[in-house]
């Protein structure tokens, strides 16, 4: 796949460069801040060709505080089908919302503490490359009790709640049965009772997923 990388730590930059590009992926720009990043992104789709995603650091020059999530937001309206991964020191979560607002496809938010473990963080980009959805488990987390004060997901039982969230980490069912050690069966079960509570018609189930998963990161 060929991945743009934005981040103002040089080491960082090209630590990830080279994580990937091990990984036999091709690493095409390496930017340190926002308005490199969407005109690198422009520059290579009306040349090249779109990559296949872009990891970004939320906070970038000038300011460091949002200019890294902004592109990330501008690029995805510019580039549907662009994937986007953004890392943070922190969780926040009106960045994570605000991220995957329009559609979670193609969206991952990780906390960088998360790239220490190669294999997984190397799984979670081509993921997101690959349409998929990365959150990192704190951000989950936090965004799970911020929904426990709400309505919207009342009707769900403990353990739905638990597989709405492992689905908005991005698993599949096989990685949720596994997680959660039941059948496969089990999970899709409960995954049918969570589309049902939450009134998502019958309709495509990857559509139904990405909707649950928007329900559950908005309520």
């Amino acid at each position: 796949m060929r991945v743009v990388i934005a981040e103002d730590s040089v080491l960082l930059r090209e630590g990830l460069t080279r994580l990937l590009t091990d990984r036999d992926h091709e690493v095409v720009a390496g930017v340190g801040d926002g308005e490199a990043l969407v005109a690198v992104v422009r520059e290579l789709a009306a040349g090249d060709g779109l990559p296949d995603v872009v990891v970004a650091d939320v906070r970038m020059p000038p300011t460091h505080t949002d200019e890294g999530v902004r592109a990330a937001v501008r690029l995805r309206a510019d580039f549907p089908r662009l994937g986007v991964l953004v890392l943070s020191q922190y969780v926040e979560e009106q960045y994570a919302t605000e991220l995957i607002a329009g559609s979670s496809r193609g969206v991952g938010y990780l906390l960088k503490d998360r790239v220490a473990d190669v294999r997984e963080f190397a799984e979670a980009v081509e993921r997101v490359a690959r349409g998929g959805t990365a959150l990192d488990p704190e951000v989950v987390a936090q965004l799970l009790g911020r929904s426990r004060r709400q309505d919207v997901l009342a009707a769900l039982t403990p353990r739905e709640r638990e597989v709405l969230g492992l689905m908005a980490e991005g698993r599949t069912n096989s990685a949720i049965a596994s997680a959660l050690v039941v059948s496969h069966g089990a999970v899709e079960k409960h995954v049918s009772n969570i589309f049902m509570k939450l009134g998502l018609a019958q309709s495509d189930t990857d559509h139904r997923r990405v909707l649950a998963v928007l329900t559950y990161l908005n309520s």
